[in-house]
């Protein structure tokens, strides 16, 4: 984006405050193995279920099979050859910029999300889900590996607003076929809002519930358009407000239970 309204900012760095962590009340002293593995930010209860049954867990040395098995935080607890420790869980907004890589590290040495955040926070966290390399906006990091695989889950229709500039203006029969659907290779997809960014036809707000591979990018050019630059504006309710490209912040205790109760998780009790 050009100039103006639609300019973009130049990358600085910014240093964020301290993070909002659970309180002890919320780390039992014994807790559930399959809990203790997902707090330890490297997937969901029901993954480290599984890991549990294919015989890839250890505690103390010995193999654990059965579901169910409690653990003291004191116990050494090996997933598949690594070690793991619950951690406090930290939650990140970021606005993500232009060329930047959304994953943990790259093979080809490219920019990543992970450049911005780890050397100032010292924060193990992961994305959750992608944004494309040249997609902009809001992206939210996290170990806190059950909500992250409740919010990428279809069946709890996580909201993610779009603001689109497209190559050609865009008219009421696009906007229209965008609301009731369009074929893609892989299924159907739709707008559950559309918007003109007024008094530009050309650039338009779309909100969709998926998270398909190009998705937004494919549902234009199923219109007729090509998509020339998308940022995402909204992630479950979080905006870019206060953000500027490469910038990110601490979720407030707020936003963090208001993201939990979306996706059906209880509410942490959380201190600074």
């Amino acid at each position: 984006m050009s100039n103006g309204k639609y300019g973009r900012y130049q990358r600085k760095k910014k240093k964020g405050k301290a993070p909002y962590v659970a309180t002890k009340k919320t780390q039992p002293e014994i807790m559930r193995l399959n809990k203790y593995i997902s707090r330890s930010g490297i997937c969901s209860r029901r993954d480290a279920d599984q890991l549990i049954a294919e015989g890839k867990v250890t505690v103390d040395g010995e193999v654990i099979t059965e579901m169910g098995t409690k653990v003291k935080p004191s116990a050494e607890v090996v997933v598949d050859g690594k070690n793991i420790n619950p951690e406090p869980f930290v939650y990140i907004l970021m606005y993500k910029p232009h060329d930047t890589i959304t994953t943990t590290n790259d093979e080809k040495g490219r920019r990543t999300v992970m450049d911005f955040i780890e050397s100032a926070t010292g924060k193990r966290v992961y994305p959750v889900g992608r944004l494309d390399r040249n997609t902009t906006g809001v992206l939210l990091l996290t170990n806190d590996g059950e909500l992250t695989n409740r919010l990428m889950h279809p069946s709890y229709e996580t909201g993610k607003l779009y603001e689109i500039i497209c190559d050609r203006p865009i008219m009421k029969e696009q906007m229209d076929r965008l609301k009731s659907g369009v074929e893609l290779e892989d299924g159907k997809a739709s707008a559950y809002f559309t918007r003109w960014e007024l008094p530009y036809k050309n650039v338009i707000t779309i909100g969709v519930h998926e998270g398909r591979y190009h998705m937004v990018r494919r549902m234009i050019e199923a219109i007729g358009a090509e998509v020339k630059e998308l940022k995402r504006t909204n992630y479950a309710g979080l905006t870019l407000k206060g953000l500027r490209p490469g910038r990110w912040r601490y979720l407030q205790p707020d936003e963090i239970n208001n993201l939990r109760k979306s996706v059906k998780l209880k509410e942490l009790k959380i201190s600074k």
